[in-house]
């Protein structure tokens, strides 16, 4: 069994994106995508580098989504930005192994892969105490929400639209759409339990697109704009969700621990790390990571006081057996499927009963 273990750790994938958050975490489970060419940290250094230099029309692409209309989406020039980059990449002479680590991005089309997705949290930044942000993210579903034309879409994050209603956001309900002008794009995780949308991130809010600020003015603007709004946390005929914004705070031990230690709301799924400069970019990235509270430990060398939050599952300890038996040894890659479900993301967070949500359509 060891070495079967030893071989599988170091042969499978089960995705494209490294260290992604569909698999267990890579330290625990023993787990090293083949995909991995370089370390988290200089791909992190690199997505950073990318944002300064890329060139993508948010404003219309904010538009869009809010309108529902794609019509002429190829029609700001990116087809020829893309050709220009291909050119300029061939002359540096990139490999493909680079080329595969940092992929060319541009906006995606229609309702699917809008959200910008976590990594586990591999590498430790040396300076995450510093430049790093941390959210406590409830338990729930990941959800794409745009209020615009006097109504209010919830969209997965593989782009099916689950529900449709009024709320107070600006451009959410017939009384304050204000003639189609007004639009409001947010990251949201639904509980169902609570009916609430709590509000991770914010891509717009009244027409005015926030994707290319970084992270630590959009969480302001977030928490400025929530709070300017009457009863939006309450559940009314005009507002039959609640929306209620989710705190950040900094990454020192100190912080991290009061975070663990406290009390919350709604039932906590896990630790998200944002760098404080990252642009809000759909997909995948390094510079946003994820550990479960019982990780902090073993991953970020904190000891942190006993109590609910950081107490270790059972099935933390088979999660690699788990998957030994269900997964068949093989090289192949496996990305998204249709549904937008990941392979063996069930594998990753145990329902806790059957048909319970599964960690990635949180992260």
């Amino acid at each position: 069994m060891d070495d079967l273990t030893q071989a599988l750790s170091a042969s499978f994938a089960v995705s494209k994106e490294p260290n992604s958050t569909a698999c267990p975490h890579p330290r625990l489970a023993q787990y090293k995508s083949k995909y991995s060419v370089l370390e988290q940290s200089e791909r992190r250094q690199r997505f950073l580098d990318w944002q300064k230099s890329k060139r993508l029309n948010y404003v219309n692409h904010a538009r869009r989504l809010a309108d529902g209309d794609w019509t002429g989406a190829d029609s700001d020039g990116e087809e020829e930005m893309e050709k220009q980059e291909e050119g300029e990449r061939a002359q540096d002479g990139n490999t493909e192994e680079e080329e595969m680590e940092i992929e060319r991005r541009k906006l995606p089309k229609h309702y699917a892969n809008q959200l910008m997705l976590s990594e586990w949290l591999v590498d430790i930044p040396s300076e995450l105490d510093t430049d790093w942000l941390m959210v406590v993210s409830p338990v729930g579903k990941r959800s794409l929400i745009v209020a615009s034309k006097g109504s209010t879409a919830a969209y997965t994050k593989s782009g099916y639209c689950v529900n449709r209603f009024p709320s107070l956001l600006p451009g959410g309900n017939r009384h304050n759409s204000a003639m189609g002008k007004d639009y409001t794009i947010l990251d949201c995780i639904y509980s169902e339990v609570d009916r609430t949308y709590y509000i991770l991130d914010i891509m717009c809010w009244r027409g005015h697109p926030v994707y290319d600020c970084p992270t630590e003015f959009r969480f302001f603007w977030l928490q400025s704009k929530v709070q300017e709004t009457d009863s939006l946390s309450e559940i009314t005929k005009r507002n039959p969700f609640r929306f209620v914004g989710l705190q950040s705070t900094d990454c020192t031990a100190e912080s991290i621990k009061a975070a663990l230690a406290a009390e919350y709301s709604f039932s906590v799924d896990g630790l998200l790390f944002y760098h404080r400069q990252t642009h809000y970019t759909p997909g995948s990235t390094p510079l946003v990571g994820w550990l479960r509270p019982y990780m902090v430990t073993d991953i970020l060398g904190i000891e942190v006081p006993a109590g609910p939050l950081t107490k270790k599952p059972e099935y933390a300890s088979h999660q690699l057996q788990q998957i030994l038996e269900h997964k068949k040894t093989s090289s192949e890659v496996r990305p998204v499927n249709r549904s937008g479900g990941y392979e063996l993301e069930y594998l990753s967070t145990p329902n806790q009963e059957e048909g319970g949500n599964c960690q990635q359509e949180k992260t």
